[in-house]
């Protein structure tokens, strides 16, 4: 069992009743009012922190123009993986030639129905198995790229937390260089492919690609605005009990007291009480006048209208 908060006593297992046996004071509510100022502290620091990250967030996303326009330029990468990014002609004995265009959706559905075992054969292959390693590099360095543009626009909500910014910057950079790595991968296959098949297979690189780095390098030179301009966020003033939210901070870091912290709490909220009672007070007489002086208003009117009559 424990012991007694006040006398300090052990209490036994027989000492079941909410008074103490030795002192009688009763433990449950055994200095409460510091137990609940103390967890009212607890509630007004977390508050605290939590407003922090509020305006953090809020900053990220609207806190100047810049890193609103910032909001639309993340998107634009998405949909520039909806142009064509590359182009590829098919043709032979009794097949009709047919051209197909490459883009985010396409790749998308191909890799979702890719037999890896082919791949992995035709990469095995001496005549275009340079070809299709470059084809693998090419589709998975377009599918890093997109989960890096996704990756960036989430950590847009931390882009003013501890280096929120740099953090921006280099998934920016590791985007555009497996965008980069995409264009010259796939030059790479069409041609071995070509050289191997000069009949039956061609392909380019579709406008699409180069749109989609446009994007990334704007938004990249973005970032770099915003980090450069480093506007400080607006944070929302907080108070724990009645004293500012820097102030405790700055007071429990220099080791202060709670009993002090507590005596100046006490005072600050002694003084917003009295003053909140003082407006009350204005407000009260300020109604009471008004009642007066249109009673004496009205009983004026009535008055008149006895005269006349």
């Amino acid at each position: 069992m424990a012991n007694c908060p006040a006398c300090g006593k052990h209490l036994k297992l027989t000492d079941y009743k909410p008074n103490c046996p030795y002192c009688g004071v009763n433990i449950p509510y055994y200095n409460i009012e510091e137990r609940l100022q103390e967890e009212a502290d607890v509630a007004e620091v977390e508050h605290v922190k939590v407003q922090k990250k509020i305006d953090r967030l809020k900053a990220s996303f609207v806190g100047s123009p810049l890193t609103i326009i910032r909001i639309f330029l993340s998107l634009l990468p998405i949909g520039a993986l909806m142009l064509p990014l590359c182009s590829i002609t098919f043709s032979g004995p009794m097949i009709e030639q047919r051209t197909t265009d490459v883009n985010a959706i396409f790749l998308y559905d191909y890799v979702s129905k890719l037999n890896f075992d082919n791949l992995f054969t035709m990469i095995g292959t001496k005549l275009v198995g340079a070809g299709f390693t470059a084809l693998l590099v090419a589709v998975a360095a377009t599918l890093l790229s997109a989960v890096m543009v996704l990756v960036s626009f989430i950590a847009i909500t931390c882009a003013n937390g501890p280096k929120g910014k740099i953090r921006n910057i280099i998934n920016n950079c590791i985007a555009i260089v497996f965008a980069v790595i995409a264009p010259v991968a796939f030059t790479k296959f069409a041609s071995a492919v070509n050289a191997a098949f000069p009949q039956f297979f061609s392909g380019k690189i579709g406008v699409g690609i180069f749109v989609y780095i446009a994007t990334l390098v704007i938004l990249l030179v973005l970032n770099i605005i915003i980090a450069k301009k480093n506007e400080p966020v607006k944070y929302k003033q907080c108070y724990v009990g009645g004293i500012p939210a820097e102030e405790y901070e700055e007071m429990i870091a220099n080791g202060v007291s709670m009993e002090e912290i507590h005596k100046k709490m006490d005072v600050i909220l002694a003084k917003k009480d009295a003053e909140r009672t003082a407006e009350e007070e204005r407000k009260a007489a300020e109604r009471k006048a008004k009642e007066e002086e249109e009673l004496a208003r009205k009983a004026g009117v009535t008055a008149e209208d006895s005269d006349k009559e």
